[in-house]
């Protein structure tokens, strides 16, 4: 896995981890300062050849810098990109266009406010049946749209049968967030995926979403690397669960002051 992570103050660093080490010894391959596919390349090229070219799959994100390193650093690896981070872009596309409508109810609120000023009025606010204002509710859907229907809470079902019936174009976004994981969750081979990519970005053009049009084309312009997730099932998981233990080990020793050392406890623990 190849991904970036920061050590200190923001400043990344590229990381490239061994899945089969299972985030113990073994697992650090290269931390390399900065993510400049350049610097990053001219460092990985410092492995012989003949073991680079031993490596058969990378995953990694859909950034171009990384597709460089991936591609000329390990020119026999298949390169997979993340299904994780494909399916974070359609449920930014979705909160976009609930964050939309909140802003719009807030405007409203607003007005309502002044209006009911102007006139020596008391504004009084309209309560939805399960106690929220529209501001409420907008604001508290938030994590209902992360999760799956089966998932939901009581409360939760409540609050998305009154978002969904307001909104209903939030309704339609939330069902293509949830059609595109569950390609990614049922399929298992990669002509089926590739079918099943093509139909989703097909509903995405008819339901004419400007954000899930920029996922649509996002999908179109990596899909030979996404669909090679539906042969192995290979994600990033792996990388960001490393990146989640440099953060641990990294707030025992309540931040980094010399990143020098700390990488080389690192290195003596992980490399």
């Amino acid at each position: 896995s190849i991904d970036e992570t920061s050590l200190s103050d923001g400043e990344l660093y590229t990381i490239l981890t061994n899945k089969a080490a299972k985030g113990k010894k073994g697992s650090i391959v290269a931390i390399i300062a900065g993510t400049k596919a350049e610097t990053v390349i001219n460092v990985l090229q410092k492995i012989p050849f003949n073991v680079r070219k031993k490596v058969r799959e990378i995953t990694l994100d859909m950034a171009a810098n990384m597709e460089l390193i991936a591609k000329r650093s390990f020119p026999n690896a298949t390169r997979v990109t993340d299904r994780f981070h494909v399916q974070k872009l359609a449920t930014a596309a979705l909160q976009e266009i609930r964050i939309k409508h909140r802003w719009e109810a807030l405007d409203a609120e607003n007005e309502a406010i002044e209006l009911a000023k102007k006139t020596n009025n008391e504004y009084d606010p309209k309560i939805l049946p399960n106690g929220d204002t529209l501001k409420q509710l907008l604001a508290r859907s938030r994590y209902v749209l992360y999760k799956k229907e089966k998932d939901w809470t009581e409360n939760q079902k409540q609050r998305a049968t009154l978002l969904f019936e307001l909104y209903p174009d939030i309704k339609h976004a939330y069902d293509l967030t949830m059609s595109l994981s569950y390609i990614f969750e049922n399929t298992n081979d990669k002509l089926y995926g590739l079918t099943r990519l093509a139909k989703w970005h097909e509903k995405v053009r008819q339901a004419g979403f400007k954000a899930f049009n920029t996922v649509a084309r996002s999908i179109q312009n990596h899909y030979k690397t996404i669909v090679n997730f539906f042969e192995n099932r290979s994600t990033n998981a792996s990388a960001e669960a490393f990146n989640a233990k440099i953060k641990a080990f990294r707030s025992q020793f309540r931040g980094v002051k010399n990143i020098p050392f700390f990488l080389y406890r690192l290195t003596k623990i992980y490399a």
